[in-house]
């Protein structure tokens, strides 16, 4: 019997077919590109300190609460705190501002306003008289220099309250740094202190509220 060989254009010609003929159904494939998984979304970013230190107080917001010197150096003649029943009040709490009335005896006119601000947050002292009208020295303190913490917050004095300070004649308060502490449902502190020594803390107690106030002299 003679072998029969095909020519090389036959043979190439059937292994061209071969090749494009169906492939098998259970051969492994590239995965379409609209199948690939989703990306994880991003976790949110912790909120600032100073955002977390606002929400501590405005956990106490509408209560009043108790309050004692813990420090009060050096000490002066006829001190206007010592001596006195003292009361904070968390009275106005609105969106980024925070105000709460410091109660001094009969005197009703010291009222901290906190304000979230670009770059931090902001204490101002609201100082009126009985008539409602402005102090000679109101709004006066300062923003905060540093990220903090949600526990406490400290604010240099600003320039305005220097210009002020000089122009009344309070040279000495021109170094002030004032700060807030806060543990919510234990404790309050406001603190006012300068190089030179001075040192003034009242602590207020958070575990118990107490008779609201009266309502701080030129507010509604």
């Amino acid at each position: 019997m003679k072998t029969i060989i095909a020519p090389a254009s036959v043979l190439a010609t059937a292994i061209l077919l071969a090749a494009c003929g169906p492939q098998p159904a259970n051969q492994n494939t590239a995965p379409a590109a609209d199948s690939a998984p989703p990306a994880a979304a991003e976790p949110a970013p912790a909120p600032a300190a100073v955002d977390e230190f606002m929400a501590n107080i405005a956990r106490h917001c509408w209560k009043a609460y108790a309050g004692r010197i813990v420090a009060n150096e050096p000490a002066v003649d006829d001190d206007p705190f010592e001596g006195k029943p003292l009361v904070m009040h968390v009275r106005e709490c609105g969106e980024g501002e925070i105000k709460i009335p410091f109660h001094v005896g009969d005197d009703h006119s010291r009222t901290w306003v906190l304000t979230r601000t670009d770059a931090g947050l902001r204490l101002k002292h609201d100082h009126r008289h009985e008539d409602g009208s402005d102090d000679a020295t109101t709004m006066y303190g300062g923003d905060t220099a540093s990220e903090g913490s949600a526990q406490r917050q400290e604010f240099p004095v600003d320039a305005y309250s220097i210009e002020m300070f000089e122009r009344e004649g309070l040279n000495v308060s021109v170094t002030n740094v004032w700060a807030m502490e806060i543990e919510p449902g234990q404790r309050f502190l406001y603190e006012l202190a300068r190089p030179g020594g001075r040192l003034f803390q009242v602590e207020f107690d958070l575990t118990t509220e107490v008779e609201t106030p009266p309502t701080p002299w030129g507010h509604q």
